[in-house]
């Protein structure tokens, strides 16, 4: 099988010393690339800088993505060509537009304003404000284009929360898996994470659940279960 998996976080600049992400590490990323290596499997692997990585294999392909963009551009020109899809990715939201310090806004300024501005291209913001206003915008879902650049590979969507009831989970994560036409989606809470577990649940079109109880646990779970999807 050809596989991508996207791990780590993104990165969204707001200048360019500073940036917009997230505490993801890639850890559950790797050690799935790593898994599915094992297992014969070729693996397009695309990551942040400072995600965790698998070490050099001939059967792996590295992409180095930094930001929503660049992730978008990867994954229209490797999908098409493969057969399954792990997004594990956490992928930012939103993306600065502008900054700027507030003294500089008169009192009466119309908040709406704001989103008349463009991004101010400037190498480093000053830092001497005591305050600082950010407009962000959304960004593309990417999980939701999978589909249509390649709608007959095996895709496996997440979704993390923090601190909620199992049944509410659940709930979230399927109907996320819906809406993205995926066929897996891993669910899981940050609460239930730490060194040593990684508690989640498996579950995938027809709503069939396996728990699993550790990173190692999700890796293989994945190669068996995408394995069976995609041959049977």
């Amino acid at each position: 099988m050809r596989v991508i998996i996207s791990s780590g976080g993104t990165v969204e600049k707001i200048d360019e010393v500073r940036g917009i992400s997230n505490f993801a590490t890639g850890s559950l990323g790797c050690l799935t690339a790593e898994a599915y290596l094992e297992a014969g499997h070729e693996v397009i692997y695309l990551s942040a800088p400072q995600a965790k990585r698998p070490e050099s294999h001939n059967s792996l392909k590295i992409i180095d993505i930094t930001n929503v963009d660049s992730l978008i551009k990867a994954m229209q020109a490797e999908v098409p060509r493969a057969d399954v899809i792990i997004h594990s990715m956490a992928v930012s939201d939103y993306r600065p537009v502008f900054m700027t310090d507030l003294e500089s806004l008169p009192a009466d300024f119309p908040v709406q304003k704001l989103t008349e501005l463009q991004v101010k291209q400037e190498k480093k913001t000053a830092s001497s404000a005591e305050q600082q206003i950010i407009l962000l915008e959304k960004t593309p879902k990417v999980i939701k284009l999978i589909k249509n650049w390649n709608p007959k590979a095996i895709l496996v969507a997440f979704k993390l929360l923090v601190g909620v009831s199992q049944e509410e989970l659940l709930t979230v994560a399927k109907a996320k898996r819906d809406e993205a036409q995926a066929d897996f989606i891993l669910a899981n809470d940050l609460e239930q994470i730490s060194k040593d577990q990684h508690q989640a649940w498996l579950i995938d079109k027809s709503d069939q659940m396996t728990k699993l109880q550790t990173k190692a646990e999700i890796a293989q779970a994945l190669v068996a279960q995408t394995e069976e999807a995609l041959h049977g």
